[in-house]
């Protein structure tokens, strides 16, 4: 940290910014809806356009740029963690004699900017079975609520899978800083808290 003020933003960063908002908000909100249809994309549209004006947030910088390849993987893999946790939650939910557990797990992501908060979170959030209950950002640290989770084990796997999703979503649309940082990364380092649900104290 060098402590300088950020350069004033242009008019063209502010409107690839708004852009790359637009198309972000109008995706979850297809998502969310869970048809993708023109009705859809125009509301979404809308909605999007009125957050943008009524509730105008600071501006987040977009400086990594868009990889095709990279793009379709992190889809592709987002598209069956999507299956295979709803299944996950299904199961859970029709299993007789099984009372779930769950964890409210600290992760602390390796780059700490709104952009990437923003979408590792919503990302998991998207998935069933995961839920953000907080982020701090002052430290990149996302609170997340899992069910299914019974064991400390398990509690790691889980802080890996979205470490691996943080990496995925930086390969697709980060910057080459971004990525170094990742890649220089020291995975060593004192446990996060966890609280396990229904666990003895």
């Amino acid at each position: 940290m060098t402590g300088r003020p950020d350069p004033p933003l242009t008019r063209r960063v502010r409107r690839r910014n708004r852009a790359v908002a637009t198309v972000g908000l109008v995706t979850v909100w297809v998502l969310l809806w869970g048809t993708l249809s023109w009705a859809n994309v125009i509301s979404g549209l809308v909605v999007a356009g009125v957050l943008l004006v009524v509730f105008p947030l600071p501006p987040v910088t977009f400086a990594g740029r868009i990889r095709p390849v990279p793009l379709l993987r992190f889809l592709a893999r987002f598209l069956r963690d999507l299956v295979v946790a709803s299944a996950q939650v299904a199961w859970l939910a029709v299993r007789f004699g099984h009372t779930p557990r769950g964890a409210i797990i600290a992760v602390p992501l390796r780059v700490n900017t709104d952009l990437n908060l923003t979408l590792t979170a919503e990302a998991l959030s998207l998935v069933p079975g995961s839920l953000i209950l907080e982020v701090d950002r002052r430290t990149g640290t996302l609170y997340v609520h899992v069910i299914g989770v019974r064991t400390v084990d398990e509690v790691e796997r889980f802080r890996l899978g979205v470490r691996d999703l943080e990496a995925r979503i930086l390969a697709a649309v980060g910057s080459a800083e971004e990525r170094d940082r990742l890649r220089h990364d020291d995975p060593t380092g004192s446990p996060e808290p966890v609280d396990l649900e229904g666990a003895p104290t």
